[in-house]
């Protein structure tokens, strides 16, 4: 079956359509989920949330541009909205803070390292890093995206990275 029949039997509300496009796309959505998520468990949680919203809101998809990507977005927006209503983002003080560069070229360090400190970043910290670094957004579109200022975004980034250089300089003395 072509994505365009899958499509249209899931505006159809057809539950086996619906497990295909759920096990062909699950994988994918998940590692956006984990990606801004915490944990496994709360990246599972916003995987169920965002197939929930995507059956939803199938019937909107027109079939301009990915769907994929559209269903990338629903995604992520899924995810981003659970830490708007947390209010992660209020920092009492936006001092500018030097932006911290992060050399990982001249060690091998493990992906599974780099994406553990990623995770293990204050929500806050984790989901502008992940926006802007991993994604290329701007920090206007983070700012719109999660309710912040331009500024608090680029403190927000700032500080991720100068948590993750330490991390990353701890990782290399260890091996030395």
């Amino acid at each position: 079956m072509t994505l365009e029949e899958l499509i249209a039997r899931c505006k159809k509300q057809d539950a086996k359509a619906q497990e295909t496009l759920y096990r062909d796309y699950s994988r994918i959505l998940f590692g956006i989920c984990l990606k801004y998520s915490p944990n496994k468990a709360e990246a599972e949680d916003s995987l169920q949330d965002a197939f929930i919203t995507i059956f939803k809101r199938i019937e909107q998809f027109e079939g301009k541009g990915s769907f994929e990507g559209w269903m990338k977005r629903i995604t992520v927006n899924t995810v981003l909205q659970k830490y708007r209503k947390k209010k992660t983002f209020d920092i009492p003080n936006e001092q500018q803070i030097e932006d911290a560069d992060v050399d990982i070229e001249q060690t091998s360090i493990p992906l599974d390292y780099l994406l553990k400190i990623i995770q293990d970043l204050p929500d806050r910290y984790r989901l502008v890093f992940n926006l802007y670094v991993m994604d290329g957004y701007s920090h206007k579109e983070i700012g719109e995206m999660l309710g912040i200022s331009d500024g608090t975004s680029k403190s927000n980034l700032a500080r991720a990275r100068g948590i993750l250089k330490t991390k990353v300089e701890d990782y290399k003395e260890k091996l030395q």
